[in-house]
């Protein structure tokens, strides 16, 4: 293997947002910041021999934030968009997340998001804001945001207790994620239809940082000794999200 950037014990600010289960949150029972996206980061600080220092911000402050220079690397499960490149660079993508149904094992009414889509009484249940949301919107149902077959929730947890109850008929879900719900539902639900529209998720930077060619020699090495594959287990499989 290439060896790894010696950052030589360099202090690095990560800013995340603890709003984004499994990659980042609190854990209820300790408080602590724990997640996918820390496991990951504090294995890159290690092999590249920085030292991260994580600070919080809200969503809609830390694209901008980091632009600013005020934190040396963004994390929160960001989607790689072009035109958030001209404010930041991204690294190369340490994640695919593609969406897929996540059904009651017996449905049978519909099998896909189009036949979802023309079944008029069939409701979502999603969280506001989300990607799940508007893949719902726009790539399931006819692109209003207000449609009243959206059903909301507090939590991805609450949007599955209402699927399992009957109270909605489908939650949109990253295939991982799901997967790991069906294997602990004993046959109570089951994922359909094909991936609804996939997205890669990238760190930021500040435009130029001398992080990213490091950062991205170590997602690379992460990738090919297996490691990222142990965090997907851990976190999306074994972990269970307050179910």
């Amino acid at each position: 293997a290439d060896t790894l950037p010696d950052l030589g014990g360099r202090k690095v600010v990560v800013v995340t947002e603890n709003a984004y289960p499994p990659l980042q949150f609190i854990d209820k029972k300790t408080g602590k910041q724990i997640g996918w996206e820390y496991d990951a980061m504090d294995e890159i600080a290690k092999r590249l021999n920085f030292k991260v220092e994580y600070q919080n911000t809200s969503w809609d402050a830390m694209i901008q934030a980091v632009c600013d220079n005020q934190y040396n690397i963004g994390m929160t499960g960001i989607t790689i968009k072009d035109e958030r490149k001209a404010k930041v660079d991204f690294s190369d993508p340490y994640m695919r997340s593609e969406q897929f149904m996540l059904v009651r094992g017996d449905e049978s009414r519909f099998t896909d998001a189009k036949s979802f889509a023309a079944f008029k009484d069939g409701l979502i249940g999603a969280q506001a804001g989300t990607t799940p949301f508007y893949t719902a919107v726009y790539s399931v149902l006819d692109g209003n945001e207000q449609n009243p077959r959206i059903k909301l929730f507090e939590t991805f947890g609450a949007s599955v207790q209402a699927l399992k109850s009957g109270d909605v008929d489908v939650v949109l879900t990253d295939g991982t994620a799901g997967k790991g719900y069906v294997d602990a539902s004993e046959g109570k639900l089951k994922l359909i239809g094909g991936p609804l529209g996939s997205e890669d998720f990238g760190f930021i930077f500040p435009k130029g940082s001398d992080l990213v060619k490091p950062v991205n020699a170590a997602i690379a090495a992460l990738k090919a000794d297996g490691t990222l594959d142990a965090l997907n287990k851990k976190w999306f499989l074994d972990y269970k999200m307050g179910q």
